[in-house]
């Protein structure tokens, strides 16, 4: 099981001061938290992909790659890229050129975002959103995996003899997780290929990401990949931490109140009784994101939002103290407990580079065996 945090890279003033952070410091902000993420003991840190205010991260893999070079064990992944906004060719190309700089602790969740405006900046139709993310992905999945691709669809220029560079590190493209807030083409998509799926987990109540899990599952199975169970499933979270209750929710308030995604909407009570939003104690957070295994089943990968809306990063380091310190640990602990043997780990690149080497091993023993039975004939 990986445990991480992801930031949606928003530049909100903090409603306590009155302050608004600089792009640079707001920058400079989330490489420590990636850093500090690692020195907690935690997996995965994940960037958002956006092009328009109050965010920052246009560029995620320029971010990643520079987290890279200043961290050692920590998966870098992504929440999300735009698969439909962005070129395949440019995905496959920058994805591969990280994964070698990071040598191999990189994945990607792709999605189509939540900014209708962004279509029209990088010439698309927002009507086309889900015949692109399809498309986009058919010709990013063939890129990584051959070496010269003759290709032609409805949405970019042919390519003829194309190879794109550099190739995937040690012949393993990056895992590939689908990114979902309520489209269950994007769950079929992830099925049909065998990749994960990444239910986002923050806005809406469990009943709708259980049956967008419960789809993937079950086409997963359709497609012959494995039983429902051994689907790869990433869920989001958001938390917010005190030693006791009062305090965390006496503290979050003011952010929660005046956030941009949903500040001025429900109270914290509410949207913490509808979501898995969960501002308490350690205890709390543990006992809430424990339960997670009852509602989805056993899943791979637990991400956490704990930097946005204008917090100070003091105060976010403090967060992943806690997280890193109480919480993870435990959580580890209680969803490997009474885990099934043929629940799948979390994918990791030395893990799937290992899976290539027997799979190809058990082809060239089965072509022998076959090359023998007709010589043998």
């Amino acid at each position: 099981m990986q445990f991480g945090v992801f930031t949606v890279s928003d530049i909100t003033e903090d409603p306590t001061t009155g302050r608004t952070p600089t792009d640079a410091e707001r920058i400079q902000a989330t490489i420590a938290i990636a850093r500090h993420a690692e020195e907690v003991g935690l997996d995965v840190f994940a960037l958002g992909e956006h092009h328009n205010p109050p965010f920052w991260s246009s560029s995620p893999t320029t971010a990643l790659a520079f987290i890279a070079a200043r961290t050692e064990r920590l998966i870098l992944s992504t929440a999300t890229t735009l698969i439909t906004t962005n070129d395949p060719v440019k995905i496959a190309e920058d994805y591969a050129m990280l994964q070698h700089l990071a040598q191999g602790r990189v994945d990607l969740t792709l999605g189509r975002g939540n900014t209708s405006a962004v279509y029209p900046w990088f010439g698309k139709d927002i009507r086309q959103g889900l015949p692109l993310a399809v498309e986009n992905y058919a010709l990013l999945h063939r890129l990584w995996r051959e070496d010269v691709v003759d290709w032609e669809g409805r949405f970019r220029t042919p390519l003829q003899g194309f190879t794109a560079t550099p190739r995937p590190l040690d012949g393993v493209p990056p895992f590939v997780w689908h990114g979902s807030i309520r489209t269950p083409e994007i769950a079929e998509q992830a099925a049909f290929y065998g990749d994960g799926f990444f239910a986002n987990n923050i806005f809406w109540p469990k009943e709708h990401y259980q049956r967008l899990i419960s789809l993937y599952r079950e086409r997963f199975a359709h497609y012959g990949h494995g039983a429902p169970e051994e689907a790869i499933v990433g869920l989001g979270g958001q938390v917010f931490l005190a030693e006791n209750s009062q305090d965390a929710v006496r503290e979050f308030r003011p952010y929660f109140d005046n956030a941009p995604v949903y500040g001025h909407g429900p109270s914290l009570e509410d949207f913490s009784e509808m979501t898995p939003l969960t501002v308490g104690s350690p205890q709390q957070i543990i006992d809430r994101y424990a339960g997670m295994r009852e509602h989805y089943g056993d899943y791979q990968r637990q991400l956490f939002l704990i930097d946005h809306a204008g917090l100070p990063l003091k105060t976010v380091l403090t967060q992943l103290d806690i997280l890193g310190g109480e919480v993870v640990p435990v959580l580890r602990r209680e969803l490997a407990a009474g885990r099934p043997a043929n629940v799948p780990d979390a994918p990791t690149h030395a893990a799937r580079v290992a899976a290539a080497a027997d799979a190809a091993s058990a082809d060239a023993v089965s072509a022998t065996d076959t090359a023998s039975v007709r010589v043998g004939g």
